[in-house]
Parts: C-alpha cells; sequence; structure tokens
C-alpha cells in the first residue's frame, strides 16, 4: 500500500475528505527549530484538526498523531491477515514497551503492567487489596467518580469504612492540601487512595509527603496519575506510592483503550488479579495483571510510536508548553469581571477551570459549543462548577484568543 492510499484508508475512517489529511504527505521537519512557535507549528501538522471544531477539552482523551495512525493502521491491516499468528505470535511483544514505559515513569519493568486505562489499573487494586470489615480507606470527594464507585461497593459489600476529606480547592498552598489527609487517618486506616492531579480543576496535590506519612504507619497508598502521565514528570519511586494507575491515552496520546498499572515490587503479591491468572503465573510475577482474554494486539503495540512522538518533543519542553498555554489565557480570562479560577497558579500545569457568574457550567458549554465551535467540559461535581479548558500541544495561541473573545461577548 503507498502513502496516497493509506491517507485515503486513514481519511475514510476518520470521516474527512482526503483533502483534510494530504499535508500529512509532505509533514514540516521536525527536530528543534530556532523559532519556539515555528516548533509548535510542525507539532501541530501531526495532528488530523477537526475543520471547524476548536477542541478544548483535550483532557478526556487525546487524539493520536499521525505517527501513531501510521502505526496503528499498518498493525491492524498485518494482524487481520491472519490474526492467530500476526497478532498472538509475532506482534505481542510486551517486554521492549514494559521497559520503555518504566523508564518514563521512574520504575522497574517488573512494576509494570499494560492494561487499558487507569480506570481498570485502580480498580484492579481496589478490588484485589485484601481488606476486611471496619478497615478505613481516607479518599477525598474530589476524586474520580469510577473510583468512588469502586470504593463505594466495597463498603456495600464487605464493611470497608470510607472517610471522606474535603480539599480547600484551589489552592497553591500544600500545607492546607495535606491537612485533611493527615486529620483523617486513625489507627483503623489501611488504605488513602489520592488523585496526584485533579481532573476537575487540574489541582496537583503533593503526594510525596503524604506517601511518607503512610509509609511511616504501614498504610498502602495508591495514587491516581490518570491526568499526570505525559502531562508533568511522573517518578513513581520518588512519589514514594504502592500502586498507580494511568491512561495512555491522554496526554501520551497513545491509542483508545490504553493504560498502565504500576505496583511496588514488594506490594505485588498483596494484590489479587481482577481476572484470574493462569494456575503458573507466580504470584510474584506483574504479568499477572495482564491476563484479560483476546484484545487489541495492534492498539497495545501501537504505544511505542506515541512514547517516540513524545520522546521526540521531550517531557521537560511538553510540561513548559502546557504552563505556558494555561496561563496565557487563563491570566487573561481572569480580567473578565464575572470569570473567576477553580485553578491554582503554582500547584496545576496545562488544564484550568473557571466559572462565569450567571451561567451554569452546561449552558456556558452549550453556548460555546453553539455559537463558537469551541469544545470544552462542563464540571458539576463535589461543589466544583465551571467549565474546563484543556488546551493541547496543537493548540495555537490564536485559538485561545478566540475561546477569549468568546468569553468577552458573552450575553
Amino acid at each position: 500500500m503507498d502513502r496516497r492510499t493509506f491517507l485515503e484508508a486513514v481519511a475514510g475512517l476518520l470521516g474527512l475528505p482526503f483533502s483534510q489529511i494530504a499535508h500529512w504527505e509532505h509533514p514540516a521537519p521536525p527536530p528543534r527549530p530556532t523559532e519556539e512557535e515555528d516548533f509548535w507549528a510542525w507539532v501541530r501538522s501531526e495532528f488530523p484538526l477537526h475543520p471547524s471544531l476548536l477542541n478544548l477539552n483535550n483532557g478526556g482523551v487525546s487524539p493520536h498523531p499521525r505517527p501513531v495512525l501510521e502505526a496503528l493502521f499498518r498493525l491492524e491491516l498485518a494482524a487481520n491477515e491472519a490474526p492467530a499468528y500476526v497478532m498472538w505470535r509475532l506482534q505481542d511483544q510486551k517486554e521492549p514497551l514494559r521497559s520503555r514505559l518504566a523508564a518514563l515513569c521512574g520504575a522497574d519493568p517488573e512494576e509494570i503492567a499494560l492494561v487499558r486505562n487507569s480506570t481498570e489499573a485502580l480498580e484492579t487494586v481496589i478490588f484485589g487489596l485484601n481488606l476486611r470489615a471496619g478497615d478505613e480507606v481516607v479518599l477525598a470527594e474530589s476524586d474520580y467518580p469510577s473510583m468512588i464507585a469502586a470504593w463505594k461497593q466495597r463498603e456495600a459489600r464487605e464493611g470497608v469504612r470510607l472517610r471522606w476529606v474535603r480539599l480547600p480547592l484551589p489552592t497553591d498552598d500544600e500545607e492546607a492540601l495535606l491537612r485533611p489527609y493527615l486529620e483523617a487517618l486513625t489507627p483503623k486506616t489501611r488504605v488513602i487512595h489520592l488523585t496526584h492531579l485533579i481532573n476537575w480543576t487540574g489541582q496537583i496535590v503533593p503526594v510525596e509527603r503524604l506517601t511518607t506519612e503512610a509509609r511511616k504507619r504501614g498504610i498502602f497508598t495508591l495514587v491516581d496519575a490518570a491526568h499526570s502521565f505525559a502531562h508533568v514528570p511522573v517518578d513513581f519511586h520518588a512519589w514514594g506510592c504502592d500502586a498507580a494507575g494511568v491512561s495512555l491515552h491522554k496526554w501520551l496520546c497513545a491509542p483508545f483503550g490504553t493504560g498502565l498499572l504500576y505496583l511496588r515490587k514488594e506490594r505485588i503479591p498483596d494484590i489479587w488479579p481482577l481476572f484470574a491468572a493462569p494456575a503458573d503465573r507466580p504470584p510474584t510475577d506483574i504479568r499477572k495483571f495482564e491476563h484479560l482474554g483476546t484484545r487489541s494486539i495492534p492498539t497495545e503495540q501501537a504505544i511505542a510510536a506515541a512514547i517516540d512522538f513524545h520522546e521526540q518533543i521531550g517531557q521537560a519542553r511538553k510540561t513548559e508548553r502546557f504552563f505556558q498555554l494555561r496561563r496565557y489565557w487563563l491570566r487573561e480570562a481572569l480580567t473578565l469581571p464575572r470569570v473567576r479560577s477553580l485553578t491554582p497558579d503554582r500547584l496545576a500545569a496545562g488544564l484550568a477551570t473557571i466559572a462565569v457568574e450567571g451561567w451554569t457550567p452546561q449552558k456556558l458549554a452549550d453556548y460555546l459549543l453553539e455559537k463558537h465551535r469551541i469544545l470544552v467540559a462542563a464540571i458539576d461535581w463535589a461543589g466544583l462548577q465551571g467549565i474546563r479548558i484543556t488546551p493541547h500541544l496543537y493548540t495555537r495561541l490564536a485559538e485561545l484568543d478566540r475561546l477569549l473573545e468568546a468569553l468577552k461577548k458573552l450575553p
């Protein structure tokens, strides 16, 4: 298959005319142009962009850059020639991926399991921990709903007690974030569930200080790092957590339905797999969490292309850009009389949430989409009400000006 045929096929899959992605045939030369905005223009050229919609809701799931789409299509095409042979015998090569992902998150390869998303990773731990009636779990009202639902199921079925904390959001005061967790700890506390980068507002919680205190008390720490990985620097060993879950289809821009589970080596035997592992799989082997039945190996293997793209840009440069984009639009938005921020300045990265007086979150999100073709996320959870703005690496400053103009014109 030549390149044009490939692009026409991808265009069909995306529901776009060939002309919309024809520029992929001649991408601008990457590495590191002299002018910073020239570099980000090259990054932008690698993404399939909607012809009219301004996508500022990249927090839920990120689009794939061209190298990932090409790898995914190529792997799918090859696998379908003889799936039982090509997919299972040739393509199913997890160990190189395991090593590369471990290097990106400060872990040992033997502590990384390939799963489908952070929900699967975190619920593997939530349901795999040996807990008894009366054991206490400390968690925040601002944690992700799927995780809250999982813990509530354990509470309903087994009598595990949940102790809730309300964080003083937003804040750049680390002590103020630590205090509610520390005050909730008792001799019966067995687990602290932490969200490192809170999806509702972008607030970053200093998990290292909490895990240090937890380890002194023999408390298991589980970190939701769904929005952290490839967004800000992540080092699980430095964080000191016992377990963490990641969605690779967010800021790494890997294929939809890819994630990883991190478990500190000495904790692996303590956790039961969500899906029973083969009898010959040792309880100390991280691979016991990968027995999921038939799964898309092409989807999994295309993660490597996402890692390549990520490394070509560099984590430090990505994080700096995310900070720049957030501060660019948010500081200007806060000069408007009805706008207030639900996101701190220092303890945050690329995503932010604002509230606008006189507008409910859903009404404002609908207005921006219908009147200005700007896609944002409506946030209404645990007392947090606003719209979440999540630009990505491909977002231009001029597009954020478009958002600002729309906010200025609000009736």
